[in-house]
């Protein structure tokens, strides 16, 4: 699932639109409590705007570097920070809100406890033959959602290939060759 602004809206709207659509219930309803979201560790604009949009305590938005949280398409052209979105898989109804230091989240999101469900690339810069990053004149957004991975969340599932969607074809291939899908 993807949406591209082309100079229409920028950080603000995309955060806002991603966390109502996100949390709504008229939308998917997942509790905010059960999420948490990383920012580039530079972009003290999207932190800001997460604390003010959604409410996030500094514990629950953590700032990574670029291998994480800076996108570009190639060594030159469009590129900029982006924000992810990630769910708490161990989180239960009334409980609450797990508050994470960075290295802890780092290490729960890499053990399978956290799963990201939406990205949030900010294209605000070029990037030049010699590293340099200039200003677009209008910067973008493009954002995209894991449709497997909602569906895994909304279904109480950890796993995409658990989910209505996958599990009777494994079921299947499992019968075709005699070894159940564990």
């Amino acid at each position: 699932l993807g949406n591209f602004s082309f100079g229409d809206y920028f950080k603000r709207e995309a955060i806002a639109f991603a966390w109502e659509f996100v949390t709504g219930a008229e939308h998917l309803g997942i509790p905010g409590d059960r999420l948490a979201v990383t920012v580039h560790h530079t972009d003290h604009e999207a932190r800001a705007l997460w604390r003010e949009i959604a409410g996030l305590p500094d514990e629950r938005i953590h700032g990574l570097g670029d291998k994480d949280n800076f996108w570009q398409m190639g060594d030159t052209g469009p590129c900029g920070p982006c924000s992810e979105i990630y769910v708490d898989l161990e989180w239960q109804p009334g409980s609450p809100a797990v508050q994470l230091s960075q290295p802890e989240f780092e290490v729960a999101a890499e053990a399978g406890r956290f799963l990201e469900i939406w990205n949030l690339v900010f294209m605000q810069y070029d990037r030049s033959a010699d590293g340099t990053l200039t200003p677009l004149p209008r910067p973008s957004v493009d954002t995209g959602a894991g449709l497997e991975r909602i569906a895994a969340v909304m279904q109480g599932e950890d796993d995409n290939f658990h989910t209505d969607f996958f599990q009777p074809l494994l079921d299947r291939v499992g019968q075709l060759v005699g070894r159940n899908y564990d």
